[in-house]
């Protein structure tokens, strides 16, 4: 057979990287279930017209060409590219079984036929939250998503600084509106662009492409420049001599996000209006959000969302909802690759129980068993080498303990455990000793630790 090589866009982590990756997920799915979001796991495939239902193309979506031979439709079937879609879709078909408004997160591989890049993949993992009324939503949601995956994202500890940056849909098409815009959704999605390309190129493709004149495409801009971490954009945006009732709505909320998360901010953690924010998708309706890491801007947003009126409907009812995803393989992929994180070592086993020869298997397997049953990770030698040679084996693994068997001829002996890191050796009683908390697991580390 020969060598296999990788498929790019489909990353496979080392288990060390896997472990850390575990721990991001636990710590994820820890917050979001504090805060009362229940966990749902949908399908991973959905009708092609489903898919498609959102604007995306066909060549983003991967077609299962076996169930298209099998004459399930004519739209055919895909792997789902976001967790959103399948979940409106779940949300209609349960909607008799729910209760709203309906608060849910999810945590999944999701397919896309990106163009592989760093922070880009093939294969990926999502983390969704999304809050769902039945015909009304109340706004406050808007906020608490916000804060709840502010929270979610500064308690993994590795991450650096990061800042949620907050728009709203109501007040750029306002604005736009009120400027005289004759498509303002043509100008949102290039403003869209505005983290891709110069602003001389953005101001052309307003006059060219948006049908606004010089002096309208500048005022778009002016706007696009706006930012701020507290409700001081308001004025700044007033000042523009602009006016349309869209546009105060747009304002009012999004005063509104930025003063409900002033009490999450911190050194780490910042909740910014920023009026480049567009979000090109034309289902939002409202607020929108992007996330970026500090020290890390390559990578764009590594958590969008916003507010959708009507992605989710059955003709009779609709189900407004507002959700936040956080891109989990595009956010930890690059920064394992970086070296900027890492797990204190390659497997779980906090001991490895050493062998004198291979006639005291027995003897160890059971020594393993009796830690084990307290908890403590366990594994014991492969093969019963010099003791030194063991120990440099549990070294290169990371395992911090090593088990040594006291065992006199009669079988009644003890043990004695070996911190390998300081030397130190002392008796136990397998039966009752676990190793300190902070050795019981694998833990995580950044650039500037270094495992113990």
């Amino acid at each position: 057979m020969p060598k296999p090589t990788a498929l790019s866009g489909f990353p496979e982590l080392l288990p060390a990287e896997r472990f850390v990756e575990q721990q991001v997920l636990a710590t994820l799915a820890d917050t979001f279930e504090l805060h009362g979001f229940a966990n749902l796991e949908t399908r991973a495939v959905e009708p092609m017209d489903q898919l498609l239902a959102k604007g995306e193309t066909s060549k983003e979506v991967y077609v299962l060409k076996r169930l298209q031979d099998e004459g399930t439709g004519d739209a055919g079937m895909g792997l789902h590219f976001d967790l959103t879609v399948p979940f409106a879709r779940f949300v209609l078909e349960n909607a008799g079984k729910l209760d709203f408004p309906f608060r849910r997160y999810q945590i999944q591989k999701v397919w896309r036929g990106e163009r592989p890049q760093a922070g880009r993949f093939r294969e990926f993992t999502q983390a969704d939250i999304d809050v769902v009324g039945r015909d009304t939503l109340a706004f406050h949601h808007d906020v608490e998503v916000a804060r709840v995956m502010a929270e979610a994202l500064s308690r993994l500890s590795f991450l650096p600084g990061f800042r949620i940056q907050v728009n709203n849909r109501k007040l750029i098409q306002g604005f736009y509106a009120g400027l005289g815009a004759p498509d303002p959704l043509t100008v949102m999605q290039i403003v869209d662009k505005l983290d891709k390309l110069p602003g001389d190129k953005i101001t052309e493709l307003l006059v060219v492409d948006g049908k606004l004149t010089p002096e309208q495409a500048e005022l778009t801009l002016a706007l696009a420049r706006i930012s701020s971490d507290d409700t001081g954009f308001v004025d700044q945006v007033r000042a523009l001599g602009v006016a349309d009732p869209l546009l105060e709505e747009g304002l009012a909320e999004l005063a509104a996000v930025i003063e409900g998360c002033a009490g999450i901010t911190s050194d780490r953690v910042r909740v910014v209006a920023d009026l480049s924010i567009a979000r090109g998708l034309d289902y939002y309706t409202g607020t929108v959000f992007e996330t970026r890491l500090d020290g890390f801007e390559g990578l764009g947003s590594i958590c969008s969302g916003g507010r959708y009126d009507a992605l989710a409907s059955d003709g009779r009812t609709t189900y407004p909802g507002v959700g936040i995803s956080f891109g989990v393989s595009r956010t930890l992929v690059p920064l394992l690759a970086a070296g900027a994180v890492a797990a204190s070592r390659s497997v779980p086993s906090a001991v490895l129980v050493a062998l004198a020869d291979e006639e005291s298997r027995p003897r160890a397997d059971a020594i393993a068993t009796q830690l084990r049953a307290n908890g403590t990770p366990t594994e014991v030698a492969p093969r019963p080498d010099k003791f030194g040679k063991q120990i440099r084996y549990a070294e290169r693994r990371g395992i911090p303990f090593v088990l040594f068997s006291t065992d006199n001829d009669h079988g009644d002996g003890g043990a004695e455990i070996k911190d390998i890191r300081s030397g130190d050796q002392f008796p136990i009683d397998p039966a009752t000793w676990t190793p300190p908390a902070e050795d019981l697991r694998p833990t995580i580390t950044t650039m500037q630790e270094t495992p113990q």
